[in-house]
Formats: structure tokens, C-alpha cells, sequence
């Protein structure tokens, strides 16, 4: 990619900004910059960077970017089948000739039967490995994160603000995901040494996994569950810096740190420089990859440098106006001020039946139902659930979810704990 030259451009008044949406309606589709950088200690590090992905196929009107990291464990295999298979799982699962609106609105939900989708596809593979996958898609000024494992994306915005995106699903420190896995049947402790001694992070047993949430990892137990936490925001006409890493970065640099170490670069020389932060504070004890994507307002050929922070109302307040999501679906006519952001959506529930909720669109074919997480189409009799409806599932009770086909079901029943999951341990 070739880099802007970083030269230096007067800020456009918010006034300008402001009229400009109000006579158009809108706000004019923002540049979308980024740049990459890593270092290999083990190799299982893989990102995925696709810039030309378009809502309806044809209309370059509808171009959206996405942006994402897997780090691999136990192998790459998981890894490498999460970038070449997740955003084709989560496209499948919107849909069709719908406003752009209603196609963010359909967003969080997507997300989560692709990550579904995905782990289930690999794990039919029998390989034993295992990936976390942080997810991003860039739609104008609107930002969504899926997200499993413990890499993670942060957002710099202009008011000199860092927000953190995604959820770390390590079970030392999410005490809710501990609580989660003990009582879907996993046990949570320390690698107990040759005289009984406990060292070491807290791990899900069987299998060791630091992790609660990750795609793959068959030989854990499903209670180990590939639902993502999933945020959606929508920047200021100001635009913002998202940084997307790994954790070797991220057990090296804080969030804030990470920040300031880029701060007024373009975007390819700034992921350079998070990761030389990175190594000049911790050495390379494992994978470094990282991501800096700019939102750039199109008045600007870069992404100015972020002012100094002032202790103000204005910047204390990132987030407003938060929407559930009964009321996500509501137009707002509200315009975001500078260095303000608009908070969309969030869900991080590792309930498959709550992400999914009941209306779940189904196929309009006569007779026929569209399982909820594969996609695939069958007569409901081969099914499991439908709204209301007759069909009974031999493993638990009746649910009013969308439609799933059997193995899909048995795939929420695991990792619900309704059912013990096939686990293999390795001596």
C-alpha cells in the first residue's frame, strides 16, 4: 500500500462538519488507512486484511473493509481455516436485499452464527487445535468487533480517549467466564506440579486452555465456546485510530501505551512502531502482530494529530446514548460531536439462545426451514426447534430459539452443559 505523505492540513471547523450533514443528509464516507506489522517467535500468528468487500456484489458504493487476527495455538491449523472461512460464514448469514441500515442492524447476530459456523466446520476436521479471532469490519463511520480469546482492539479517538472494543476471555481474569465454564462441567485450576504446588495462569481442564472462548480446541470441551463479544460503534465526523494486535503485544504495552506510542503517524509507520514498543519493553516472548486502521475524514489526507487531553465533559464521556438492542433497530437523527462516540450495540453473552434471539428470519420457501447457525435448508421434521413450534430435542427441553438443524443443536446443548461434550485427553 502506498503511504500519504504526512503532510500538514488545517482541521475542518465541527461547524462545517455539522452544516454539511444537515444539507446532505449525511456525512461524507470516510478514507480507511492502515497499515501492518508483526513479529514470529512460534508462527501461529495470521491476520486477514480485505479492503474491496461490497454489501450488494457490483455496487462499489456499498464497499466495507475488514480487518482481523487469529492467533493459533496447538497448531495453525485452526487459525489458517478462521481466515479463509469466518467472513464468508458471517455474509451467509444476512440477508438479502436489505437497506444498509437494516444490514448493520443484522450485523451482531451474523457474527455470531459465523463464529458458530466456523467452529463447527473445523471441528468436523478432528484436528485438535485451536485459534482466538478478533474480527472487525469498518462500514463508513460505523466500527463492529467480534471477538473470542484474548486479543484485542482499541479505538483512539481524536478526543485523546482510548476505548477498548473487545472483551479478554483469560480465565485469571474474567472472573464471569471462570463461573461460566465450572458450571457448564469444565474444572478451573493451576497446573499442579510434582509436589503439588499450583503455578501458572488459571486453565480450563481438560486440555490446559488459558482461554474461555476460542474457535477450535475440540480436545478441551465445548463449554470452551466460539461466541464472540460483539461491539458496534459509530465514530464522530472527527473520525479515529483502531489498533488490532495480538497478545504478545498487549502482555507487553496497556491499551494507552500502545496509543501514545503512535500518536500523528501514518498508519503503516505506527504499526511498525507498536510493535518495536512492544519488543523494547518485553523482548519477543511470543507472536507480535498488529493492525492500525485510520478513519479519516475525506477533507483530510491524514489522520490529524490527536491534541493534548483535557480533563473536560466532552472527552469524559467517550460513549453516549447507548442502545439496547430492542432499540437498536431505531433511527437516530442525533450527530455525534468531536471526539464522541456512539454506542450502538453490545452483547457479550455466551448463551447461544439469547444471541440469537426468536426472530431469527427463516426461509420463506414453502415447507421448508433454514437451520439458524449452518444455513442449510430442510423440511422442519429433520429439525430440532422452531418459534412455537412441535419439534422436541431428545438432549434437553423445547426452546422458542430459530429453527436449528440436529447437529447444531447438539452443538448449543454442549456448550450450554446440557449435554457432556466428547473430550479426549492427551496424557
Amino acid at each position: 500500500m502506498t503511504e500519504l505523505s504526512r503532510t500538514k492540513s488545517s482541521p475542518v471547523p465541527l461547524g462545517t462538519l455539522i452544516g454539511r450533514e444537515i444539507r446532505n443528509g449525511r456525512v461524507e464516507k470516510p478514507f480507511v488507512k492502515y497499515g501492518q506489522a508483526g513479529l514470529a517467535k512460534k508462527g501461529e500468528d495470521y491476520f486477514l486484511i480485505k479492503t474491496d468487500c461490497l454489501r450488494v456484489p457490483g455496487d462499489a458504493s456499498t464497499a466495507f473493509s475488514v480487518f482481523a487476527i487469529f492467533d493459533g495455538h496447538n497448531g495453525i491449523s485452526a487459525a489458517i481455516f478462521a481466515k479463509e472461512s469466518l467472513l464468508s460464514n458471517v455474509l451467509s448469514a444476512i440477508p438479502q436485499d436489505i437497506s444498509r441500515d437494516a444490514w448493520l442492524q443484522a450485523l451482531p447476530r451474523a457474527l455470531v452464527v459465523g463464529f458458530v459456523k466456523t467452529d463447527i466446520e473445523f471441528q468436523q476436521k478432528g484436528e485438535t487445535s485451536g485459534t482466538t479471532a478478533t474480527f472487525v469490519l469498518v462500514d463508513g463511520w460505523t466500527i463492529t468487533v467480534a471477538s473470542v480469546g484474548d486479543s484485542r482492539c482499541i479505538l483512539d479517538t481524536q478526543g485523546g480517549v482510548v476505548s477498548l472494543l473487545t472483551v479478554d476471555h483469560r480465565l485469571e481474569e474474567n472472573a464471569e467466564e471462570r463461573e461460566r465454564v465450572t458450571a457448564s462441567g469444565g474444572e478451573v485450576g493451576r497446573l499442579n506440579v510434582f509436589g503439588g504446588n499450583e503455578v501458572g495462569p488459571l486453565r480450563c481442564w481438560p486440555g490446559g486452555l488459558c482461554l474461555s472462548r476460542s474457535i477450535g480446541d475440540t480436545d478441551v470441551g465445548e463449554f470452551i465456546v466460539p461466541i464472540p463479544h460483539v461491539k458496534q460503534v459509530k465514530l464522530s465526523n472527527a473520525g479515529g485510530r483502531l489498533i488490532i494486535a495480538s497478545d504478545g503485544i498487549w502482555d507487553a504495552l496497556s491499551s494507552n501505551m500502545a496509543a501514545q506510542s503512535c500518536r500523528g503517524l501514518p498508519a503503516e509507520l505506527a504499526a511498525k512502531l507498536v510493535v518495536k514498543e512492544a519488543l523494547r519493553s518485553r523482548g519477543l516472548k511470543d507472536d507480535t502482530t498488529c493492525l492500525v486502521v485510520d478513519i479519516i475524514p475525506s477533507d483530510l489526507p491524514v489522520l490529524p494529530p490527536t491534541p493534548r487531553k483535557k480533563h473536560n465533559m466532552l472527552t469524559s464521556l467517550l460513549f453516549f446514548g447507548k442502545k439496547s438492542e430492542k432499540t437498536v433497530n431505531k433511527a437516530t437523527n442525533k450527530l455525534s460531536a468531536v471526539g464522541v462516540v456512539e454506542e450502538l450495540f453490545e452483547e457479550g453473552s455466551a448463551m447461544l439462545t439469547e444471541r440469537l434471539g426468536k426472530d431469527f428470519p427463516l426461509n420463506k420457501n414453502s415447507g421448508i426451514f433454514r437451520c439458524a447457525v449452518c444455513q442449510v435448508d430442510q423440511p422442519p421434521g429433520d429439525g430440532l426447534s422452531v418459534n412455537s413450534g412441535p419439534f422436541f430435542s431428545p438432549a434437553s427441553n423445547p426452546w422458542e430459539g430459530p429453527f436449528l438443524c440436529t447437529n447444531c443443536r447438539k452443538k448449543k446443548d454442549a456448550m450450554e452443559g446440557k449435554r457432556p461434550s466428547k473430550t479426549t485427553l492427551i496424557a
